[in-house]
């Protein structure tokens, strides 16, 4: 079974639960050291966590590289396709515009997500080398941490990279519905076909590394999950 099919709906309701109860009066790290603890006694370790929360982060720029190639595929139809209600036209682009931005986001949070887990599973892991006596069992550890550690700033580099890219695209794709949205007409039309080339690189860019980071992704997974093994 693995670590997604492991982390149940029923196991996040629970930390989640445990989580709003000490929520009042605690800061955001506060909650999210409830949500790590709470999680640890039900079976689920930080380990797990981060592994899960890549995974999620990967699926998520899956989603917005299909998403961004569909944006462009529209906008490109769309803006060629020769008469029909200027208004519908704005429409489909607008509603293009909106769903890129909706995966960007998800994009950002899962980002978001797999920073904090790493930050604990590393600052956790940190301070129990301290705790070994027994030192050559100390420095296999130690050697493990900063393999994994290496494997991160790749990944995590490769994610920011690509996450980097998406705002450049997003600006264009919006600059193209709000002019469209105040120039319904022709010339309109005729113009935003000029800047397409411009929005394709960008999306070409932006897919590309968002392949990279997918890869990167898959790598990161393919060596926690063996060392589980």
């Amino acid at each position: 079974m693995n670590i997604r099919d492991r982390l149940s709906a029923h196991t996040f309701a629970s930390a989640a639960f445990a989580c709003s109860l000490v929520l009042m009066g605690l800061t955001a790290s506060g909650c999210q050291t409830a949500y790590y603890e709470t999680m640890e006694k039900l079976g689920y370790h930080k380990r797990d966590l981060m592994v899960s929360d890549v995974k999620k982060a990967r699926d998520a720029q899956q989603d917005a590289k299909d998403q961004f190639k569909s944006a462009l595929d529209r906008f490109t139809k769309t803006l060629n396709i020769q008469g029909g209600e200027l208004q519908d036209k704005y429409d489909v682009l607008n509603e293009e515009y909106q769903q890129s931005e909706q995966r960007a986001q998800a994009v950002r949070s899962r980002i978001n997500s797999v920073e904090d887990v790493s930050e604990a599973l590393f600052t956790e892991w940190e301070g129990e080398l301290k705790q070994y006596t027994n030192a050559s069992l100390r420095q296999k550890s130690q050697k493990q941490l900063t393999q994994t550690r290496s494997q991160y700033a790749q990944l995590i580099k490769a994610m920011k990279r690509a996450e980097a890219k998406m705002d450049p695209v997003l600006a264009k794709l919006k600059d193209h519905v709000l002019f469209l949205k105040h120039n319904l007409n022709a010339q309109a039309i005729a113009s935003l076909k000029s800047e397409l080339t411009t929005v394709e690189g960008n999306i070409d860019a932006l897919i590309k590394d968002l392949n990279a980071s997918i890869h990167e992704a898959d790598a990161f997974i393919a060596s926690m999950e063996k060392e589980n093994a």
